[in-house]
């Protein structure tokens, strides 16, 4: 395997396929942390040279983290269709990155040649992808998938409604969602994240959620963030759960600091499957985030992008209703500022999209970032060019209970009008027939939580 390339007069070597997959990367904060980032954009220019000569076949038979050693490499590994890979490993990443961007390339035939890919493959052409090549590539890609309602359908905006309270109040939680639901928003999930992580805290909220959807003949479904143990004895409790969720990371170690595992979590899907509330084939809810493997120290030297797209390969094992990327929140230490914000949000969804994934991202910074609303919006006009099935949303951009900046109920609205997306076909209907929504837009109406008393 060739680790070398010249430049001009200068001659850049690497010692490994893991600090090339690293020093290949636009400049992430927590590269450069862990130490593995490239000392200059010669160097960074040179790694996405090589990477880019690099075979499919040369990938996969170097892996950074081998199957026999970790649970999610084995995953990713036995999900390939063997068929379309040896169609496909003589490929150069480069000849990958012009078959997915050739005018000539419909969805149909990325999905068919993804089913041969690992996640190692999906990142490596991701790094020597533009913003707009990732935004053009993604925009091709329609996943659909149907929990109580299908959301993912081509020229809709999906949005999840947060209605988080700092004291996981159901009155406060209550006067957010419908607030929310005025400007229709809510079409992906009522999701809520709980401050108190207990069974029967989990219970309350699910229950009030599903009384009110259940009132209001609301056509979404409901989750409450808790950790999958705890919403998994509350649904044995009796809560009235639609789906079950779990944040996940893209190493076997790493899932182990958040105290799960693959079994786990099929145990968790079977007992949606029994005792759940919705009635569609998926069923969990996944979240993700450059950097969380290297909070746990469970990366192994391997850069944040490719440990994020294997997360994206251990999450479409689960076949799940639900993925995002929650990509401003850990904070600096891994995205410094908006511009790395940005990418990193653009290539989660071209990577989670690769996977055959419902992929949505939580658009979102913490105020030690060098960031602002401004960008925030910014991402967000990219991500629904680049047809994102959902984005997060709180009350005024600002989550007073996880402290962290989001997009507005008015952000996804000004999104759907200006880039003419629609809700969730069923949701749609329901915002028609309640009359927030008015000849494709909100009505005069929309806006009024008092519509909800």
């Amino acid at each position: 395997m060739k680790m070398d390339v010249t430049i001009g007069n200068h001659v850049y070597s690497f010692s490994s396929l893991k600090e090339v997959f690293a020093k290949a990367n636009e400049e992430k904060s927590g590269d450069r942390l862990a130490g593995i980032a490239a000392e200059s954009v010669q160097e960074r220019i040179a790694a996405k040279k090589l990477l880019s000569t690099w075979t499919l076949g040369e990938i996969r038979d170097n892996p950074m983290l081998a199957p026999n050693e970790d649970e999610v490499s084995r995953i990713i590994e036995e999900q390939i269709d063997e068929g379309v890979y040896t169609s496909i490993e003589h490929w150069t990443v480069s000849d990958l990155r012009e078959y997915i961007l050739d005018d000539g390339t419909n969805m149909q035939d990325i999905k068919r040649i993804a089913s041969g890919l690992n996640s190692e493959m999906i990142a490596a052409i991701t790094k020597i992808m533009t913003n707009l090549d990732l935004i053009h590539a993604a925009n091709k890609i329609e996943v659909i998938t149907t929990c109580c309602t299908a959301i993912g359908q081509k020229g809709t905006l999906a949005s999840r409604l947060q209605p988080n309270h700092p004291t996981d109040s159901v009155e406060g939680m209550l006067a957010s969602l419908k607030e929310g639901l005025s400007y229709g928003v809510g079409d992906a999930v009522i999701g809520i994240n709980p401050v108190i992580d207990t069974v029967d805290n989990v219970k309350r909220l699910l229950e009030a959620s599903k009384n009110f959807i259940t009132e209001w003949k609301v056509p979404t479904q409901n989750c409450v963030l808790a950790h999958v143990t705890t919403q998994m004895r509350a649904i044995e409790a009796g809560a009235p759960a639609d789906l079950i969720f779990q944040s996940i990371a893209g190493s076997e170690a790493a899932n182990r600091s958040f105290g799960i595992s693959a079994s786990m979590l099929k145990e968790a899907i079977h007992m949606t499957q029994s005792s759940g509330t919705a009635e569609g084939m998926n069923r969990i809810y996944f979240e993700t985030g450059q950097g969380s493997e290297l909070s746990a120290e469970a990366h192994f030297g391997i850069d944040q992008l490719t440990m994020e797209a294997r997360n994206y390969g251990f999450a479409k094992y689960f076949n799940p209703f639900l993925v995002n990327t929650v990509v401003g929140f850990i904070g600096p230490e891994y995205l410094y500022d908006s511009k790395q914000i940005i990418r990193a949000g653009l290539e989660d969804h071209f990577m989670g999209k690769m996977h055959g994934l419902p992929m949505g991202v939580d658009v979102c910074y913490t105020n030690h970032m060098v960031a602002d609303q401004n960008d925030m919006e910014d991402l967000g006009v990219l991500l629904a060019a680049a047809g994102v099935n959902f984005l997060i949303a709180t009350p005024m951009g600002d989550d007073c209970m996880l402290n962290y900046q989001s997009l507005s109920y008015h952000d996804i609205a000004a999104l759907r009008q200006t880039l003419g997306r629609e809700p969730a076909p069923e949701f749609k209907v329901w915002l028609e027939k309640t009359g927030i929504f008015e000849n494709g837009k909100l009505s005069r109406i929309a806006g009024s939580p008092l519509l909800f008393t």
